[in-house]
């Protein structure tokens, strides 16, 4: 009696575990098929994210889903595409660790990553995207913001940023001045400093450029390097620092929103496209259309 209640002990364990094995997917179950993209995890960087994989064919997002989107409005997975929200800055360091990373053209610059050669997958130059100069509201129309915007908007600029990024990062500026606007009396800012909060790459290298433009008028200009996206504003908006230079409006935008901020754009310079990386895999075969 006991052989027989062990037997059937035995074939009861034996289907429960199968029974498991089949539902939890297996070694050959959908689990085992995901593909893991790393995406931005910040609001308007996660929704370009996101609208690169559906111009790519990936995945298909809800109607209406704009520049806010989000995961929860992905509304066609086909690819099965499981999605990790990492912050931006951190994403060249994950992607050794999932099959594909979004990541923007600034961060994978500091990587040493190619967006014109080592993206799988890029961003059309929207300039919609196009990273901003920006000021405390009621700064905007000082003689020295002004000073600083003709710089940035300087040929000299936009030469720089042709011939140093070579398509990673896009000037935006439709008509480059001189350095110089005719409307300010640079002889009274003769000994003046004017701070800028950036990032290091690509926006305190161009910084430099615009450093020696207003250098030529006895202008100090001081550059103070940040690493993420929240400090920059949170200066600017105290008073500590006069403007930053690292951010895109839309982002600007949901940045004042959220923290009650009062930042102005006063410049678009340029922008820098989202690209896919491969991080397992090294080409994008893996994901079927």
């Amino acid at each position: 009696m006991k052989k027989i209640i062990s037997l059937l002990l035995i074939t009861a364990l034996t289907i429960t575990a199968a029974f498991s094995l089949t539902a939890c997917g297996g070694s050959e179950g959908k689990s085992s098929d995901k593909i893991t993209i790393a995406i931005p995890n910040d609001t308007t960087n996660e929704a370009r994210a996101l609208l690169l994989l559906e111009d790519l064919g990936y995945i298909k997002l809800k109607d209406g889903a704009g520049i806010t989107a989000t995961i929860l409005d992905v509304e066609e997975n086909p690819n099965n595409i499981e999605f990790k929200e990492v912050e931006a800055a951190q994403l060249p360091n994950v992607l050794k660790d999932v099959d594909y990373a979004v990541i923007n053209s600034n961060y994978a610059i500091e990587a040493k990553l190619n967006p014109a050669k080592d993206a799988l997958g890029i961003e059309g130059s929207s300039s919609a995207y196009g990273n901003i100069l920006a000021v405390k509201e009621g700064n905007e129309d000082s003689d020295i913001i002004k000073a600083l915007v003709a710089a940035l908007e300087s040929q000299k600029v936009a030469d720089f940023i042709a011939s140093e990024y070579d398509g990673a990062v896009v000037s935006v500026v439709d008509n480059p001045t001189d350095g110089y606007d005719s409307t300010v009396d640079y002889a009274a800012l003769a000994g003046k400093k004017v701070s800028v909060a950036a990032s290091p790459t690509p926006h305190a290298e161009i910084l430099e450029v615009v450093k020696e433009i207003l250098a030529q008028k006895d202008i100090t200009l001081e550059i103070k390097e940040f690493t993420d996206y929240v400090q920059p504003n949170n200066v600017v908006e105290s008073g500590e620092i006069d403007a930053n230079y690292f951010q895109h409006t839309p982002y600007l935008d949901d940045f004042n929103k959220e923290n009650g901020t009062h930042i102005v754009s006063v410049a678009a310079i340029h922008v820098e496209p989202l690209g896919i990386y491969g991080g397992k895999q090294t080409s994008l075969d893996a994901i079927q259309k």
